[in-house]
């Protein structure tokens, strides 16, 4: 790994003019996919190959093919911005892949290690909160979100449906059991805001377990501006997460803090994540895992298949996940690669955290009908299928939130 720091100092301050002015840029600092750069021909400033991520600066036009060459393989954002992110003028590129590198060196010790002790037990009480899964619930989450002609974070009503999702949590949680905060969380790049519900733990309340997905949407065409529907892109992502929460708040309190997040402007760049990714990471938060929720609805490798990313996750949470497949769902899971900022965990993993992302499908065989108006509630929709990622939050919130299990080594 090299650092061309001079350059590197030269572009970021290009890019910099145009920070007050994000939604209209000239040029953005971006991490990205090594393998989509090179495919697309964009130059990069610096690159490891190690971990498989790019350092460029990109125009409009360049941005718009990373998104459509995403939409091609089955990913979202397909980048990380970072023109908030002033990396450049205090650090190099290593030190910036430097929690990349170093995770996926502990994944590395793991698989090889001796011991993958990372089990779930199996519980009667977590048995009896699937049964209190709702299907036409979730239905009716993202039925209500994708009515929304869109929900792009550079419309000029980006956060219609934001403060509206904060009302319905709000009420959601009116008679909750446990103690809890519901927060909306300005950016400095998009005017899009992202919601944030705590359910606060316990025993060990420093210690916390995070759930998310995006709540945006985006028609690729014409740079968004066309309808975006989102139902499965991801209005499912987020009404699992909003089911899980409504029967979690229900239970006993945790031992350990529960953070869900709704992300704002994943698909422009992973925005809301990052910002919130970093805030944590600068006040030392102890995040023990982080499950990105994003694309549950169509089952395109079969029914009860789960795609288990691997890139950029990390092996112990796959491997928990597996324990928990084996106790509760009785789905197939298949490894799957997506890439570097595929979707809201990428912030995350690159601040050091440890991340799981479970998808609808192999990434070849995705909903076709995301980033378009034709994402809708449809006859290809299956909320059967759907539902194994509301289990899946639930036995983090109910099994990994009162256990000690942790990153190993």
């Amino acid at each position: 790994m090299k650092a061309l720091l001079l350059g590197l100092l030269f572009i970021a301050s290009l890019a910099q003019a145009h920070i007050d002015n994000l939604e209209n840029f000239i040029t953005k600092p971006i991490l990205a996919d090594l393998s989509d750069l090179r495919t697309l021909g964009i130059p990069t400033m610096a690159q490891d190959e190690y971990t498989g991520v790019g350092y460029a600066v990109v125009t409009p036009e360049m941005q718009l093919k990373i998104q459509e060459l995403s939409h091609a393989t089955g990913k979202c954002g397909g980048f990380e911005d970072l023109s908030l992110d002033q990396f450049f003028v205090s650090t190099s590129f290593d030190q910036l892949l430097g929690n990349l590198a170093t995770l996926k060196q502990k994944n590395e010790l793991y698989d090889r290690g001796p011991f993958r002790s990372v089990i779930a037990e199996k519980s009667s009480i977590i048995e009896g909160a699937f049964a209190e899964i709702s299907l036409e619930n979730m239905k009716s989450t993202v039925q209500w979100l994708s009515s929304y002609p869109n929900r792009f974070n550079k419309a000029p009503q980006p956060n219609g449906h934001v403060e509206e999702m904060k009302k319905r949590l709000e009420a959601l949680l009116a008679n909750s059991k446990v103690p809890f905060q519901v927060s909306l969380i300005d950016h400095g790049s998009t005017k899009q805001k992202s919601i944030r519900v705590r359910l606060l733990g316990s025993t060990n309340p420093n210690e916390i377990i995070v759930m998310g997905g995006h709540l945006d949407s985006i028609n690729i065409s014409l740079g968004g501006q066309r309808l975006a529907p989102g139902a499965d892109d991801n209005a499912s992502g987020s009404a699992n997460l909003f089911e899980a929460l409504r029967i979690i708040s229900q239970k006993d309190q945790s031992l350990r803090t529960i953070d869900f997040f709704w992300y704002a402007g994943e698909e422009s760049g992973l925005l809301g994540s990052a910002e919130i990714a970093k805030q944590y990471k600068a006040q030392k938060a102890d995040v023990i895992a982080v499950l990105q929720l994003d694309m549950t609805l169509f089952p395109g490798s079969g029914n009860l298949v789960i795609g288990n990313m691997t890139d950029f996750t990390s092996s112990w949470l796959r491997d928990y996940l597996r324990s928990v497949n084996d106790l509760y769902i009785h789905a197939q899971i298949i490894e799957d690669k997506c890439g570097y900022g595929c979707s809201d965990h990428a912030s995350w993993h690159r601040q050091g955290y440890a991340t799981l992302m479970p998808f609808e499908s192999r990434m070849k065989q995705y909903n076709p009908n995301i980033h378009s108006a034709r994402d809708v509630v449809n006859k290809d929709s299956n909320f059967d299928h759907s539902v194994a990622y509301t289990k899946i939050a639930l036995v983090f919130g109910m099994d990994l939130a009162n256990s000690s299990v942790r990153q190993p080594y």
